[in-house]
């Protein structure tokens, strides 16, 4: 398997900030974040994206993103929350390298999202039901990763370093 990191979880478990902090820490690696690499390529928002084409269009997009970043070494790939449930991202993700499920409540994960009006699935009335019915849905595949972190107890620097701990990689 690759020398590289894949971060899954729900939308606000903190796969942009710890997939950002790796890279700081691990000199000889890039941080990838799938959904800003999409808002690049495409020259707007996801929100857009699924306003003006439709969210299969943007899984469409995330899949061939996906594809097209996982090759070679080093890299930190931070996905976004509905990547992984793609099974076809899924079998990608899941042979370019190790892969941590950033396992967080959904009273913290609301607590970060409550006034987010730029994530199209919670930009609607009472977004904290929907953060409890996607993560019902999503969960049994978030735990197909190789590891799960319950982020909720824990620092950035212990989620860091469990992650560095369990890649073999060096600070």
């Amino acid at each position: 398997m690759a020398h590289n990191i894949i971060l899954v979880g729900m939308p606000a478990c903190g796969k942009t900030t710890i997939g950002a902090r790796l890279a700081e820490v691990l000199d000889n690696y890039i941080h990838i974040d799938v959904d800003s690499l999409i808002e690049r390529t495409e020259g707007m928002a996801i929100s857009k994206i699924f306003e003006k084409f439709s969210e299969d269009y943007f899984r469409k997009l995330e899949y061939d993103t996906i594809k097209m970043i996982c090759k070679g070494e080093n890299k930190i790939i931070s996905t976004g929350g509905g990547a992984f449930q793609n099974p076809d991202n899924r079998a990608v993700l899941l042979n370019f390298g190790k892969v941590f499920y950033l396992k967080t409540n959904v009273d913290t994960l609301y607590s970060r999202i409550a006034e987010d009006t730029t994530r199209p699935l919670l930009a609607k009335e009472n977004p904290r039901q929907i953060l409890e019915e996607m993560l019902k849905k999503r969960e049994d595949n978030y735990k197909k990763a190789h590891y799960t972190i319950d982020t909720d107890e824990l620092k950035e620097d212990e989620i860091i370093r469990f992650i560095l701990d369990e890649t073999g990689s060096k600070s």
